[in-house]
């Protein structure tokens, strides 16, 4: 199999301790031709992967984002976008008021916040990017405007509030939205037709004279299960979850050890 492009999921797989991109990683990156394709998928806005592909030695790179909500090509053009139904938007925000969970709102460009507080500055400091503060009622009003709704709601909080939400979420909702638990406090929601496999193909059809089966890729969580399931050579890290190490077909090293760059040096070197 000849590997034509490579794919990685960001948090948890490509980026180590610092939640940065290591000197190692970047110097395999940089021995890679000048234009095979480095496309990052992630759950994270555009602006938030940028200055990573930037980083990497990388321009004008296709971006799967929003778990593969919203994708772009290497010029910046819209390939797809699928939203969160504005009415079902407004239903898990009025939810949340039962609560103390803090509620993140992103549509494209866009990342909305109402509280100033530890989990905002947290994803500010954890994804270098800015946020537009704003009253979420304003960003009901902008939505419905535009006859809009959401790529994303992320919610953070205590792991117990987070269960209970996604517990009715899942209750009402589980055939309209992916409820994706990146980890004990947070949640995050996305609409159920989409994924990194579907964005990561809306790429190659676009942009490539090739398909999924040349493509590496790299991921740790359960939202990269059906991207290492469909591309040719899906590698899990060694501190992904039990169930996407089971589909895929190397397991590296940890993020934290370069598991990304070790696998791209055995295969590119």
């Amino acid at each position: 199999m000849e590997i034509k492009a490579f794919c990685s999921d960001v948090d948890g797989t490509l980026l180590n301790s610092d939640r940065d991109l290591s000197p190692r990683l970047k110097a395999i990156i940089h021995k890679l031709k000048a234009d095979f394709p480095v496309i990052l998928a992630s759950s994270r806005m555009p602006n938030a992967m940028r200055h990573l592909v930037k980083d990497l030695g990388k321009v004008d790179q296709p971006l799967v984002s929003y778990n593969g909500g919203y994708v772009l090509s290497a010029a910046g053009e819209i390939l797809d976008s699928v939203t969160i139904p504005l009415k079902l938007v407004q239903k898990i925000v009025e939810l949340t008021k039962k609560s103390e969970i803090h509620v993140s709102l992103y549509q494209g460009e866009n990342w909305y916040e109402e509280k100033d507080d530890y989990w905002s500055q947290r994803e500010i400091r954890n994804t270098k990017t800015t946020c537009t503060w704003l009253p979420f009622s304003e960003v009901i009003k902008l939505w419905t405007q535009d006859n809009s709704g959401a790529h994303k709601v992320m919610c953070m909080g205590d792991s117990q509030e987070i269960s209970w939400l996604f517990g009715e979420l899942h209750f009402e909702y589980s055939k309209d939205l992916h409820l994706y638990r990146s980890s004990d406090t947070y949640l995050e929601i996305a609409p159920k037709a989409i994924s990194k496999a579907t964005g990561l193909k809306k790429i190659l059809d676009h942009s490539f004279d090739f398909g999924m089966e040349s493509v590496i890729a790299f991921g740790d969580n359960y939202n990269d299960i059906d991207l290492l399931q469909s591309v040719g050579y899906g590698v899990a890290v060694a501190n992904a979850r039990p169930e996407v190490k089971a589909v895929a077909k190397e397991i590296t090293l940890h993020n934290k050890e370069d598991g990304v760059a070790a696998t791209l040096e055995k295969l590119f070197l």
